[in-house]
């Protein structure tokens, strides 16, 4: 969707995610899993980590992913439908295999409530391949014949203005978000967009690769236009390229966008004709009913730019430009020949996948977002999979992670007094949510078909673009979840200071209630810190206790701080994990300050829970040794050289053999390894970046 609204930021979020068969010796099936803990045993080896995956041969300064994952890197083969695999596939896995059981429960079900007959119907719409595949395309006919019937810019302004419904690209963005000045508020952001492939840089970059790539893509195009009977496909497909190269041209790079001062650009909607004149705003926002008296205009002078490519632009390019992405962002709701002929390029050419996933695990993915049908199949998945216990402890390791914090913020020696007071401040106002909302949304009115795919998608549109509309002018809702219970991942949203933990993240390897502390600090106590780090990273810091966007530092602390952040920046630009393109240490920066500070603070918890004791040594790992252990399988991953230039170009992470690595910036990292100059990950203590 081009309109909705998302209760957090994600950006800000872990996103390693894929999907996968759970590994050997790495993951139990859930009923595995509640086995192991109605023994009180851990479910990974004999403490929570995996000793067979590791590679004693290699030395731990040398590599530290391969010396804690190194055997099973090598013995691990990617599966043909995977592009990537690790601990959070693996995890993702065991929950989408959850959510197939309770889909598989209803689905033998006639007793069903009215939430629950949704979930059957839209799996069964889903998975009628046949069906789908006799409607050809005539589900998007209708959209495809409104683009046809564009004969001047007002009518092309309308289709972008219902893109978010029809499922198609638009050049221009506008949606819901948070007032960063004021948090309480709603606030329409307008940003650019448009493209076909992950990133400018696939239109720009001159290395072979992306030359490849461009002449691929230009050969997918030609043929998703002949699925909608275009004569002269390959003409058009080479307008199509022209055009999302010069929009690619506009954009700014995503470190820039990635940039909270420079994105900051509010504006009256009454003046936004007049800043931003030749385009038709209030037609544009008049399709999704927003009426939000105040925008923020993410990045102003692309948007001037795009304007002008809108004008300049031939109405039939923009006809064929839309024709295309409409069966483009649509193919997996059509036949299987269009959905093939995307995969191909998409996930096979781009990613490196060389078969699709199981359809039912597509289904379950289309199912599972926060604007889907993610909370009702949440509310069951919370029943039967998330024990009360599992959040009580997850609330504790909270608490004693903030303390630990806050006793690192009164220790630094960079900060004065007045900064640390602001910074104390935030820290006191985080507000953790673990495991589900305390309130569910209400699916009331909506309709579901199981016959309709394409139709049940756009009624899930227009039944939360109307919840939207309804919720803009009123305060923010801040119970609202940018996360399913489901999903595998976390986040932290500036505008509320808070960090989420939806439940499927709280399961081996990142927690497991039986497993030795060092583990549970080293995985999960290392993600909630990297969630709170978020709040105190190059941009979370930005916003201060009550989420507002201002700076609440002297000139000097941010000064130090700046040359911290890029002292860590450097360190990062300096990987090169395949020849001529390496980590972008300024768009990774927020991802790589939440790793360095997320082990810190969970280190000096770990200690802080020890209460002054020596941790006891188990099968001949140190307590301290076992913390790292933790954290670096839960960051190994094995993937396809496709998908890690997509990593390198278009993602905030690092990728996971770099952020395994991120211990060699801790001090006692080096003493838990004895790690010594000449030792390949070795830093002088003076190049080692300890920020928070």
């Amino acid at each position: 969707m081009k309109y909705k609204l998302l209760a957090a930021t994600i950006a800000a979020a872990l996103s390693l995610t894929g999907c996968s068969k759970p590994e050997q010796n790495t993951t139990a099936s859930s009923s595995e899993a509640q086995s192991a803990v109605q023994k009180g045993s851990a479910e990974l080896g004999s403490f929570g980590i995996d000793l067979t995956a590791m590679d004693k041969a290699v030395k731990p300064g040398d590599d530290f992913f391969s010396y804690a994952s190194g055997t099973w890197y090598k013995n691990y083969e990617l599966p043909a439908d995977k592009t990537r695999f690790g601990a959070f596939n693996a995890l993702r896995d065991r929950s989408e295999e959850q959510v197939k059981a309770i889909i598989d429960d209803l689905m033998t079900r006639q007793d069903l409530n009215a939430e629950e007959q949704m979930v059957k119907d839209f799996y069964t719409a889903y998975m009628d391949v046949e069906g789908i595949n006799a409607k050809g395309i005539e589900p998007v006919s209708d959209v495809l014949s409104k683009i046809q019937a564009i004969d001047n810019r007002q009518a092309l302004t309308e289709v972008f203005g219902n893109a978010w419904l029809y499922g198609t690209a638009t050049p221009l963005l506008g949606s819901m978000w948070y007032n960063r000045l004021d948090p309480n508020e709603y606030q329409v952001s307008v940003s650019v967009g448009g493209l076909g492939l992950p990133d400018r840089d696939y239109y720009l970059s001159d290395q072979e690769r992306f030359v490849d790539i461009r002449e691929a893509y230009l050969s997918h195009i030609e043929k998703m236009l002949s699925f909608a009977g275009v004569q002269d496909a390959a003409q058009q497909a080479q307008q199509i390229m022209d055009l999302e190269t010069r929009i690619a041209h506009a954009q700014w790079p995503r470190e820039k966008r990635r940039d909270r001062d420079l994105t900051l650009n509010q504006i009256e909607r009454s003046s936004l004709s007049d800043a931003y004149p030749g385009f038709n705003w209030d037609t544009f926002f008049a399709q999704s009913g927003l009426k939000v008296p105040e925008l923020n205009i993410t990045t102003p002078q692309p948007v001037k730019d795009v304007i002008t490519i809108i004008n300049e632009t031939d109405l039939a390019v923009w006809k064929a430009y839309l024709t295309f992405h409409t069966l483009s962002e649509n193919a997996s709701l059509l036949p299987e020949e269009i959905y093939q002929t995307s995969f191909e390029f998409y996930n096979k050419k781009l990613n490196g996948q060389e078969e699709p996933e199981a359809r039912w695990k597509r289904a379950v993915a289309q199912m599972s977002g926060t604007q889907s049908l993610g909370f009702a199949l949440g509310k069951i998945y919370v029943d039967r999979y998330f024990p009360q216990s599992s959040k009580e402890q997850m609330s504790e390791l909270v608490e004693n992670l903030r303390a630990a914090l806050g006793k690192r913020i009164d220790n630094l020696d960079w900060m004065g007094e007045e900064t640390k007071k602001e910074a104390k401040e935030k820290l006191a106002a985080f507000h953790p949510k673990i495991g589900y909302p305390d309130e569910w949304v209400d699916l009331s009115g909506l309709e579901i078909s199981s016959d309709k795919l394409v139709q049940n998608i756009r009624n899930l549109r227009k039944f939360f673009n109307a919840k939207d509309v309804e919720a803009e002018l009123k305060p923010t809702d801040r119970e609202r979840w940018g996360m399913t219970p489901q999903t595998v991942n976390a986040y932290y949203n500036p505008s509320f200071n808070e960090i989420v933990f939806p439940a499927a993240i709280l399961q081996p390897p990142f927690f497991d209630p039986n497993a030795d502390p060092a583990v549970n600090y080293g995985a999960i106590g290392a993600v909630i810190g990297h969630e709170m780090g978020h709040g105190f990273d190059d941009q979370g810091a930005k916003s201060d206790a009550k989420g507002i966007q201002r700076n609440w530092w002297t000139e000097e602390d941010l000064a130090s701080f700046t040359a911290k952040v890029d002292q860590l920046g450097a360190q990062y630009d300096q990987y090169e994990p395949i020849p001529g393109n390496h980590v972008n240490g300024r768009l990774t920066m927020g991802e790589n300050i939440g790793d360095v500070g997320g082990l810190s603070m969970a280190y000096e918890a770990y200690k802080l829970s020890l209460n002054g004791k020596e941790a006891p040594v188990i099968d001949g790992f140190t307590g301290d040794q076992r913390f790292f252990l933790a954290w670096a399988q839960v960051w190994r991953e094995k993937r396809t050289e496709q998908s890690l230039i997509n990593q390198l170009r278009s993602d905030p992470h690092s990728p996971a053999r770099y952020r395994t690595q991120a211990p060699r910036n801790l001090d006692i990292w080096y003493k838990a390894f004895d790690v010594q100059p000449g030792d390949a990950l070795y830093l002088a203590p003076e190049d080692r970046v300890q920020i928070w």
